[in-house]
C-alpha cells in the first residue's frame, strides 16, 4: 500500500519513496526550490519546520541543496519547555542537524523562553512570531495518534489551536502521554503557510493517516485540520 493508493482530496500530492533516504532527499529538493523561489520573489524566506528524530534525515540533506541561507528564517512549528541544552530540545536538534555547514548563516527564531511559566512563555513566542511576514515553507509531522506540531488529542487547549480564526499564534499545550509541556503554532498560523508537506514514514503512520481521512473529528485527530487544505504528502515504507 502506498500513499498514491489512498483516496486523498483534490487538493493533495502524494509523493511515494522507496526508501527514507530518498524521501529525505525529494524533499530537501523541493523544499530548497520553493525556499530559492521565496527569496527571488521577495528577498528572503520563511522556512518552518517540525522536531523530534524523524526529519534529522532530512534536515541534513537540505543544508547541501544550493541555497542561500543568510536570506532564510528558520523556526519551530513546536517546541519542548525546556532550555536548547536539553537533550530533547527541537531547537538543540536543529542547531545540531540543520543549521550547520553553510546553513548556520540562516536566521533562527526559537520559540522556547525562560519565562516563570509555561503560559508566559508562550504568550512571549507569539509576540516573537508577530515579526513574520509569512511562511513560504511548511514541513509538519505526524504523530501515530493523529496530533501534528504540538496540537495533540486531549490537550486543554486544542480547540484554541485548531481555531482558523484564532488571533493567537502560539498557544502553550500539553501532551498528556509524552513528557515535557509544549509551545505550539496555532492552526491560524500554520495554514498560512504557502507550501505545506506532510512527511511520514511506515505503515503505522500510514495507517494513521488512513484513519483521519476517513473521519472529520480535528479534535480526535488534529491532523485533520491540514488534510483539506493544499498538501504535499511525502511518504515511504
Amino acid at each position: 500500500m502506498a500513499i498514491s493508493e489512498l483516496q486523498l482530496p483534490a487538493n493533495v500530492t502524494a509523493h511515494d519513496f522507496n526508501a527514507a533516504a530518498q524521501l529525505a532527499e525529494g524533499l530537501a529538493k523541493d523544499v530548497a526550490r520553493r525556499l530559492n523561489a521565496a527569496i527571488a520573489a521577495n528577498g528572503q524566506a520563511t522556512l518552518v519546520v517540525s522536531g523530534g528524530r524523524s526529519p534529522v534525515a532530512f534536515f541534513q540533506a537540505l543544508v547541501q541543496q544550493p541555497l542561500d541561507w543568510s536570506k532564510v528564517l528558520v523556526t519551530l512549528a513546536d517546541e519542548r519547555w525546556v532550555p536548547v541544552e536539553h537533550a530533547d530540545s527541537n531547537a538543540g536538534l536543529l542547531k545540531r542537524h540543520l543549521l550547520t555547514g553553510k546553513a548556520a548563516k540562516a536566521r533562527f527564531l526559537g520559540l522556547y523562553r525562560a519565562a516563570a511559566s509555561l503560559e508566559a512563555a508562550a504568550l512571549e513566542a507569539d509576540q516573537a512570531l508577530a515579526e513574520l511576514a509569512g511562511i513560504d515553507v511548511l514541513v509538519l509531522g505526524m504523530g501515530d495518534d493523529g496530533h501534528t506540531a504540538s496540537l495533540f488529542p486531549g490537550s486543554p487547549n486544542l480547540s484554541e489551536g485548531l481555531d482558523p480564526q484564532g488571533a493567537r499564534r502560539c498557544l502553550p499545550m500539553l501532551a498528556p502521554s509524552v513528557p515535557h509541556q509544549r509551545l505550539s503554532m496555532t492552526r491560524a498560523l500554520l495554514a498560512r503557510a504557502a507550501f505545506t508537506a506532510l512527511s511520514v514514514q511506515g505503515p503505522g503512520k500510514l495507517a494513521t493517516l488512513r484513519a483521519a481521512l476517513a473521519g472529520d473529528d480535528l479534535s480526535e485527530m488534529p491532523i485533520r485540520a491540514f488534510l483539506q487544505a493544499p498538501l504535499d504528502i511525502y511518504w515511504c515504507p
